[in-house]
Order: C-alpha cells, then structure tokens, then sequence
C-alpha cells in the first residue's frame, strides 16, 4: 500500500503563507490523480485540490486563487503553496490518492496542522 506523510504545519497570522510537503512512499504506477484534504474543526473532511498525472488542477473555490498544488516528475512527493491565509483555512491537512470514492477511503495519515491565528 502507498503511504503519505505530510509536513510543513505551522501557525501563521492571517494573510501569512506555508508551503505543505507530500511524501509518498510505495507503488505508485495506478494512481491517476493526487489530493490534498483538510480537516476543519467541527466540519467533515473536504477536498481542497486535485492534481492529475497528466498535470491537470482542480481547486474548491475557497482556496482558488490563493493556493497551488503541485508534484514531482515521479509522483513522490506533493505540495501545497498556500498563500493569503485566513482563519478559516485553520484545518489538519491530509495528501492522499484521489478518486471520485475518495469519502470511502479508510486510510489516513496523521496530516500536519495549520492554524491561522492573530
């Protein structure tokens, strides 16, 4: 099975910026898109970007234009380029594979924490 770690959490104040890490480890030749997820305090897990093997991104609209995904050549290692952060971006943020069944996935790393906060 493929494992992820994530890193690059941290507390920043409003309007900050982080870049998170993706570490994937394992065989990766049949996964097709990549994700980045958060956890919100009191809210379910939601996606936050995609990324395909061909390249293509996709983003929910609260994070459009403030944030950017990205990934290695290899499909090793993954980032999150977060920037003009609010409050409400505070969240534990996962990496993981994407698929449309993503809600049904039992596997999740320990995600890093990122708390925007004045």
């Amino acid at each position: 099975q493929v494992q992820f770690v994530e890193s690059g959490g941290g507390l920043v104040q409003p309007g900050g910026s982080l870049r998170l890490s993706c570490a994937a480890s394992g065989s990766l030749f049949s996964i097709y898109a990549l994700g980045w997820y958060r956890h919100c305090p009191g809210k379910q897990r939601e996606l936050v970007a995609t990324i395909t093997i061909g390249g293509i991104t996709n983003y929910a609209d609260s994070v459009k234009g403030r944030f950017t995904i990205s990934r290695t050549n290899a499909k090793n290692t993954m980032y999150l380029q977060m920037n003009s952060l609010k409050p409400d971006d505070t969240a534990v943020y996962y990496c993981n594979e994407f698929h449309s069944n993503w809600v049904a996935y039992d596997y999740w790393g320990q995600g890093t924490q990122v708390t925007v906060s004045s």
